[in-house]
């Protein structure tokens, strides 16, 4: 009897350890899942491959890193880039998005894919005005980011490109967000082989960078 009722007690004993090992990492997801339901402030990102990650580990790019810089800031990022993305595209996904996620900020970094394709400089404006316009009337604060294509598209339709950016955003009074791939762009250390896309090392720096545009527009 002594024997059984040690043994039962070391049962005991064991399964709570167990139940606890198992518990930890539920409380974890929890108290993460709380801290997202009440940010008071959702951005909403709208991108192409430069904001998903391409060639890397969705949590090694640098949307994922900069969601772990905004915890503490009663941020939630929600990333909603796809690579190959264009600006038909986005605005096709976009009502969904709003309705999915009700964000209170936008920010949207499209439009580099229409440029690569060649796409008509009127549609492609057309299009992110009307991803403005649709986020506004939800009273969503909406950010452009500036984009830009190579230079051997010919010097009239790079600059009417590169142009649209800032003309959108000062014709809807949003804040035009600067190219992260600028300074990225020229060190081939920290591109991928394809010259297009930023390698890993490459994700902490757009991270940071997007950190310090962001963090004092959604926080002012």
């Amino acid at each position: 009897m002594v024997l059984f009722t040690t043994f039962q007690r070391t049962k005991m004993q064991f399964s709570r350890w167990i139940f606890l090992c198992l518990l930890i990492p539920i409380l974890w997801v929890s108290d993460h899942s709380i801290a997202h339901a009440n940010a008071q402030n959702k951005l909403l990102i709208l991108g192409d491959s430069l904001s998903a990650a391409y060639g890397l580990k969705q949590d090694e790019g640098w949307v994922s890193l900069l969601q772990d810089a905004f915890v503490e800031k009663n941020i939630q990022v929600v990333n909603a880039a796809i690579s190959g993305e264009t600006t038909d595209g986005g605005l096709a996904r976009l009502p969904r998005l709003l309705e999915q996620h009700e964000p209170t900020h936008l920010l949207i970094e499209l439009g580099g894919n229409d440029g690569l394709q060649g796409h008509p400089i009127n549609k492609i404006r057309s299009n992110i005005t009307t991803m403005i316009e649709m986020a506004q009337q939800r009273d969503i604060t909406v950010y452009l980011q500036q984009m830009r294509i190579p230079t051997n598209y010919g010097r009239r339709y790079t600059s009417m490109f590169t142009d649209s950016y800032s003309e959108l955003a000062e014709q809807h009074d949003i804040p035009l967000i600067p190219f992260f791939m600028d300074d990225i762009a020229l060190d081939k250390s920290l591109m991928l082989p394809d010259g297009i896309h930023p390698a890993l090392e490459a994700q902490p720096l757009i991270a940071e960078f997007m950190q310090n545009q962001l963090e004092p527009l959604i926080l002012n």
